[in-house]
């Protein structure tokens, strides 16, 4: 995924080639060695041949909201169940996504929202987004992922607006370890990004264990990648 995986597509065949030649010798890979995606690919097929990925599968998702209020409007009254669905923040003005979502809420009482900022706010930015989210509908914000553009930054904002906020692209980095802080209410794993199954469910563990909730997230993928993410959702 161009800007967000540490290896291109040649690095990820080549890597792919190697370790299936090494495979084939009777040699185990070392999932940390390997690109993430590779790693996630492999260790899913592994895992197929051990029976080891369930059948039954989770195929629940968050719909993106985008497009035409009255369409959006219709589709999210229209869901069964919990309402939950999913706002990308920071491609526009601060300002006009704390609109939006201050409408959707208003607008339907069953309405959770989970937002995304990609790490795109400064911490203006981001306190101009949450003037214009009333008080008393922040709440129904499960999460907004890493809003501003460091870690600090995103834990103040929480701290300052009681908006929950989620770690994404952080998991991805060296110095970052899973524990239970204010404010922060999940992880969210991307196993392409992020790497082999094991890895993945390490993150599951450590999250529960903080009293965090753990989302499975797609990238890019296939809809065989969706598949087995449903499935490790399960």
């Amino acid at each position: 995924m161009p800007e967000f995986s540490q290896e291109t597509l040649p690095q990820a065949q080549a890597a792919l080639s190697a370790t299936l030649t090494q495979w084939q010798t009777g040699d185990v890979p070392d999932d940390a060695a390997l690109p993430p995606s590779v790693a996630f690919g492999l260790s899913c097929a592994l895992a197929e041949c051990d029976a080891r990925l369930p059948l039954a599968a989770d195929y629940r998702k968050a719909p993106l909201c985008s497009g035409d209020p009255d369409e959006l409007f219709a589709l999210l009254q229209g869901m069964p169940g919990d309402k939950v669905a999913k706002i990308k923040v920071g491609l526009y003005e601060a300002v006009r996504d704390g609109m939006i979502v201050n409408v959707l809420l208003e607008a339907l009482p069953d309405l959770t929202l989970r937002l995304d900022a990609n790490r795109s706010w400064t911490r203006v930015k981001a306190d101009g987004f949450a003037r214009y989210v009333a008080p008393e509908l922040r709440s129904r914000i499960a999460f907004l992922e890493e809003p501003c553009k460091t870690r600090e930054e995103s834990r103040a904002f929480a701290r300052d607006t009681g908006i929950a906020i989620a770690w994404d692209e952080s998991l991805r980095e060296a110095d970052f370890r899973v524990q239970a802080e204010p404010g922060v209410s999940a992880i969210i794993i991307k196993p392409t990004l992020v790497g082999s199954l094991a890895r993945c469910e390490q993150l599951v563990r450590e999250a529960h264990q903080a009293g965090l909730t753990a989302v499975v997230s797609s990238s890019i993928e296939s809809s065989l990648g969706l598949t087995q993410l449903a499935r490790i959702a399960q």
